[in-house]
């Protein structure tokens, strides 16, 4: 016989987790049917001549087939599948590695510098601000012909998804006047907020590039694409050096009505206008040079007035630390996030160490980034000082470092666009 109490006991025992484990699974089922309602905002996937590369899932994984080789140096699948997606993936990623110049700089193993090495500078990463070329012999001047953009513009009311294709580009100028010809891709934007950074894959050799890649733009609601910009910027691909800007196209979305279907559009490829980038903010940074222990100081001060980058009117800025000698990155540090705030104060120092020969050939990047949880994070701005300053504060401000070792000199600089 059982006593009543124990009795009362294990019953209470078995009502408590009865009634754990009914909310424990209704709160389960309930948020799997959120997500399976629930659209990512501004996501999107990228269709190639119809085949689609970003899965419908909006995961950011990749399957990607790898090739290896046996002994006999034949090619081999490593699993079966869509090779035509795979070879899209990787020219959507870039393209290979690109060698050194001749006499370029020496090679990395042989420096004298006692940081981690880091990765070797993609091509559409340049230590210029734009991320490409500003000026050189081959570059378009303002009596050349840039051609012509076409691309159409639809809108999906079921998925609220914005679907850009980047069809053909006709009568690109020369840019590599060995080869007589061009690499062209397409970087596109979709302003004001920035928000959407997307690209094509290289073509080589062409001076009619047809892309025929589709981007699909989720969480737009289309009462907001009357107030939406599409900005195309038109590059070719340089090997050896910073990618060439051929021109640009800028074409509101008030102008166009995609509600009755797809909407075919060729627009003018214009020289790019470096006036129209609005501002990032500024950055406040503090460097000083110990020539006894050929060490360099970096402080992350602070910033302020930046651009207003979710939601809420704020941003989560971080700043990360990149350390150039010549071309190579061979250092890179962040600071930590400073949550919701558009005048974050940072006072981080990172030390390197860096010989007095050396620093006419060093450059410090600052990247102003800021961080979000579910999406990818997005560059707010720019600083370079160094051997590849962008600017004549900056500069002025590194050769102000370099003339009074062992003085911290601490600057505001503005930011320029990634």
């Amino acid at each position: 016989d059982v006593s009543p109490v124990v009795a009362g006991l294990i019953g209470a025992t078995v009502l408590v987790v009865s009634v754990s484990v009914t909310v424990f699974v209704w709160t389960c089922c309930h948020q799997q049917a959120e997500k399976k309602h629930k659209t990512p905002p501004y996501k999107f996937i990228h269709m190639l001549k119809g085949i689609s590369i970003y899965p419908e899932t909006l995961s950011n994984k990749k399957k990607i087939n790898r090739i290896r080789r046996d002994k006999n140096g034949t090619a081999k699948e490593a699993a079966r599948g869509n090779l035509l997606v795979d070879a899209a993936e990787s020219g959507l990623m870039g393209s290979d590695k690109a060698p050194e110049a001749p006499g370029t700089a020496p090679r990395l193993d042989q420096l004298p510098i006692k940081v981690d090495y880091g990765d070797e500078l993609s091509p559409d990463q340049s230590l210029t601000p734009g991320g490409s070329k500003t000026s050189s012999p081959s570059s378009p001047g303002d009596d050349v012909m840039l051609g012509d953009l076409t691309f159409s513009v639809d809108y999906n009311f079921p998925k609220k998804a914005l679907v850009v294709t980047i069809q053909e580009a006709h009568g690109l100028p020369v840019m590599d006047e060995h080869t007589q010809s061009s690499d062209p891709y397409i970087k596109m934007t979709i302003l004001p907020d920035k928000r959407h950074r997307v690209k094509t894959r290289v073509l080589r050799k062409t001076l009619e590039p047809v892309f025929d890649e589709t981007f699909t733009f989720y969480g737009i609601p289309y009462s907001q694409l009357q107030d939406l910009v599409l900005h195309f910027l038109v590059l070719s691909f340089d090997r050896f050096s910073r990618d060439d800007v051929i021109g640009e196209v800028m074409v509101p979305l008030a102008g166009v009505d995609p509600s009755t279907g797809k909407v075919q559009l060729t627009r003018e490829i214009l020289k790019r206008n470096i006036q129209k980038c609005i501002s990032r903010g500024e950055l406040q940074v503090s460097l000083s040079y110990q020539p006894v222990a050929q060490r360099m100081t970096v402080v992350v001060l602070k910033a302020r007035h930046l651009p207003k980058m979710d939601i809420t009117g704020l941003s989560d800025p971080y700043v990360k630390v990149n350390v150039y000698y010549g071309r190579k990155r061979i250092a890179k540090k962040k600071t930590h996030v400073k949550k919701c705030t558009l005048n974050p104060v940072f006072n981080e120092s990172f030390i390197y160490d860096i010989p007095a020969e050396l620093l006419p050939d060093i450059s410090i990047e600052f990247l102003v980034i800021d961080f979000d949880r579910t999406t990818k994070n997005e560059v707010v701005g720019r600083l370079i000082l160094g051997a590849h300053s962008g600017s004549a504060a900056g500069a002025e401000h590194w050769r102000e470092v370099c003339d009074s070792p062992r003085k911290a000199v601490a600057k505001w600089h503005s930011l320029s666009e990634y």
